[in-house]
């Protein structure tokens, strides 16, 4: 396994070890032993799914207080471009996002602590996204910031996307609430 700082220290690309044979291929997604030796102790208590079609983009998305959740991020199936934005209120890098294709070929993953906004985009026709959380999903702490945020400027990578009513409605950036330590 392979673990790289992105431009936010923060969050991790990893590469975990593939083992490929005439029958496919065999790879551990997570072994919390081999992540706490690479520095990343945490526990993980929900698994997350989603299938989505070409064009979709989620998020951006994130929880607060004692629910917010980090984030281990991969697909099994197609491939998305991963975002992670820096909502650390006082962050050398607050306000900056970091971004990675995850491919099912790749088998790639990224890690993203509490304090950030999550979302991502389908870049193939369809894709099996899937991620690991610190915490459990609360309603009533879930927030999002809006996807397409001039002050973010993100390169979601598709035409025409296909968001949901409720992403649609999410906040501006600089209308996040400033009163929730990650």
């Amino acid at each position: 396994m392979k673990i790289i700082d992105s431009e936010i220290e923060a969050v991790k690309f990893i590469y975990p070890d593939i083992f490929p044979d005439e029958r496919g291929f065999f790879l551990e997604s997570y072994n919390k032993k081999r992540y706490e030796e690479a520095g990343l102790n945490v526990i993980f208590v929900q698994d997350n799914f989603s299938k989505s079609v070409k064009g979709t983009v989620r998020g951006l998305h994130y929880q607060v207080g004692e629910n917010a959740q980090g984030k281990l991020c991969f697909v099994i199936l197609g491939k998305v471009l991963d975002v992670a934005v820096d909502i650390r209120f006082g962050s050398p890098t607050f306000g900056k996002y970091v971004s990675v294709e995850l491919t099912e070929e790749r088998k790639n993953q990224i890690w993203l602590p509490p304090g950030f906004a999550h979302g991502f985009s389908v870049l193939s026709d369809e894709a099996i996204f899937c991620y690991k959380c610190t915490g459990f999903y609360s309603k009533k702490d879930e927030r999002a910031i809006i996807y397409n945020d001039p002050e973010l400027n993100i390169d979601w990578k598709v035409d025409n996307p296909i968001i949901s009513a409720k992403d649609l409605s999410a906040k501006k950036f600089r209308e996040i609430e400033k009163d929730f330590i990650f």
